[in-house]
């Protein structure tokens, strides 16, 4: 029964997302040289997508107002050819993939770049003189294929005792299930969507209780897609932000490589991780399996009186227009995040 009830769950978000049918994004890094007093950034992977939106939209508000003198927002990708130069005037630097590069790139390359995506908080690690702001909300789940052998819902425990390989035959899981191998999958470090994952099972079974993956983990090279032909294997499950699966499968924003391919989002403890009806995380699962998505910035450019501060927080500030226009809410929705509520939009925080 449960294993009926996977394939009823999955064939009805396949089905869903069929419906709604997909296309191809334009092009994500910048199409022209942003200019010398631009507002450039890097990082994340899962986000770029949404940044890419945010810019275009921001830069369509300043020329829609007559604007021409404000800095314009531009964001780059975290895969794609390599060294970049962000801005005109700017030294070329490795392109960074994640958020630890694109965080690392902020005090490395400080004439170079101006923000970070990030998929994470602040970690101990971080610099003090890094200010976190915060911009939407994501929730990590377990994916696997339609059609395959993983049930429609895994607890934390169990997850925990896969990823750890002392659970390898979905018998182990339940009698129910079919006598086969589970293959567990994660994205290559430094992938955030790994990170919080295994964090969160931490989390909910204690802290410091989860083990190094074991060895019967297989490592595959991105994050949040199903192309990989492990991914293929009816046996697989993977790490995946429900927010980009949304935006792929329902927002039309597949391409080539980043697709979700046969992988629909599981329930984890209970509770659902897609609501197919509203293309949304459900609430429930949001609070119990949700995380704040961060732009990073530089501490002494956030509360600079110079045009690069105030550039800064006219666009991600508590008032700015990532927090405040329609058309960013929109965008945010339409990607598969949750936008925060008005009071927590652009709140900053330090390591």
């Amino acid at each position: 029964m449960l294993r009926l009830a996977a394939r009823a769950a999955s064939a009805l978000a396949l089905t869903a997302a069929l419906a709604l049918g997909t296309t191809t994004p334009a092009l994500a890094d910048p199409l022209s040289q942003p200019t010398a007093t631009d507002i450039v950034g890097t990082g994340s992977a899962t986000t770029e997508q949404l940044y890419n939106r945010l810019s275009s939209g921001y830069n369509a508000y300043l020329a829609a107002a007559g604007d021409t003198a404000s800095p314009r927002l531009y964001s780059w990708d975290a895969t794609g050819t390599s060294p970049i130069t962000t801005r005109a005037g700017a030294t070329a630097i490795p392109r960074p993939y994640g958020p630890a590069s694109g965080i690392t790139a902020l005090t490395a390359y400080p004439d170079t770049v101006d923000f970070a995506r990030s998929n994470r908080g602040p970690q101990p690690a971080d610099l003090t003189t890094d200010t976190f702001v915060a911009l939407a909300k994501d929730a990590v789940a377990w994916a696997a294929p339609v059609g395959g052998n993983a049930p429609a819902d895994l607890s934390a425990a169990e997850l925990r005792l896969i990823y750890s390989c002392l659970h390898t035959n979905w018998r182990q899981v339940s009698p129910w299930l079919p006598d086969a191998e589970i293959r567990p999958v994660l994205p290559r470090l430094p992938s955030e969507t790994r990170r919080t994952f295994l964090q969160t099972l931490d989390g909910l079974e204690g802290p410091g209780q989860f083990p190094t993956p074991g060895p019967c983990v297989t490592i595959v090279d991105q994050e949040d897609q199903g192309t990989d032909a492990i991914l293929h294997d009816p046996n697989a499950i993977v790490p995946y932000s429900v927010g980009h699966y949304i935006g792929q499968v329902y927002g039309g924003l597949s391409r080539p490589g980043y697709e979700p391919g046969l992988l629909t989002p599981r329930a984890m403890n209970g509770m659902a991780s897609l609501d197919p009806a509203a293309a949304a995380v459900p609430p429930a699962y949001s609070a119990s399996f949700g995380y704040v998505l961060y732009t990073v910035v530089r501490q002494a450019d956030w509360i600079s009186p110079d045009a690069r501060g105030q550039a800064l927080r006219r666009i991600f500030g508590p008032t700015g227009w990532v927090c405040r226009s329609s058309d960013a809410l929109q965008a945010i929705r339409s990607h598969g995040f949750r936008p925060l509520p008005a009071m927590a939009c652009g709140s900053t925080t330090h390591s």
